[in-house]
């Protein structure tokens, strides 16, 4: 999967029922995802994004291994005061922001050095002991990649005694499955059940940032909602 910003609970899903968790950093970075930024409630209802800014590059085809943080401005500082109405409501405020702030203790300049340490610090702190790589520093010789569903097999092919991958269901839609059938590859793709906890306000706000699982769940309640998966 690409490296994602404090993603939301299906992502935990799969790095919790998996060997080893790849973070994608070597294909291009699309604007508008999900690479530098993530959604929590609003104080007022709805939901909002926290963000980390980015230098930006000219490029179209830049990497996301190469795209940088501008630490020029006060991100950190900006993420935890958007955080501060949770105190309100939510029971696990201090323990998240804890967590937060371990993490921003580090001055980073790569968002993909960012976004792993803060998938392994919420790992750590839900007992989550999946081994989390980047593809880019793993030194793999993999064959050339000609469509986006070869780069999961072709890793897959380059990595001894790997006999199953899985996926999020959003990957049925490019996946061709007959690809890793004939390379003794059992693929696999998850769908998270309806999962809903107290938000402590009107309806449910949907595929949040983690954060706000963590927030409202304690670490036993937030395990068994990652684990609410089937396969399709």
């Amino acid at each position: 999967m690409q490296p994602y910003f404090l993603p939301y609970i299906g992502y935990f899903s799969l790095v919790k029922h998996t060997d080893k968790f790849i973070l994608l950093d070597d294909v291009q970075y699309i604007r508008h995802g999900w690479i530098e930024r993530n959604r929590i409630l609003k104080q007022a209802g709805g939901w909002m994004y926290i963000k980390v800014p980015i230098i930006k590059n000219s490029g179209r085809e830049t990497l996301i291994k190469n795209i940088q943080i501008n630490n020029q401005r006060n991100w950190k500082g900006k993420i935890l005061a958007q955080l501060q109405h949770y105190k309100r409501n939510a029971s696990h405020y201090a323990a998240v922001i804890r967590i937060l702030k371990s993490v921003f203790e580090i001055e980073y300049n790569s968002i993909v050095t960012l976004n792993k340490a803060a998938l392994e610090a919420v790992c750590a702190y839900l007992g989550i002991k999946t081994q989390i790589c980047v593809f880019s520093e793993m030194g793999l010789d993999i064959e050339k990649v000609n469509a986006p569903d070869e780069w999961a097999l072709n890793i897959c092919r380059a990595m001894d005694n790997v006999n199953e991958y899985w996926n999020s269901e959003g990957g049925i839609s490019f996946f061709d499955t007959q690809k890793y059938t004939e390379n003794e590859i059992d693929i696999q793709f998850i769908r998270m059940k309806e999962v809903q906890y107290s938000q402590k306000s009107l309806g449910f706000e949907t595929n949040l940032s983690i954060i706000d699982l963590l927030m409202f769940n304690d670490v036993k309640n937030a395990n068994q909602l990652i684990d609410e998966f089937y396969f399709l």
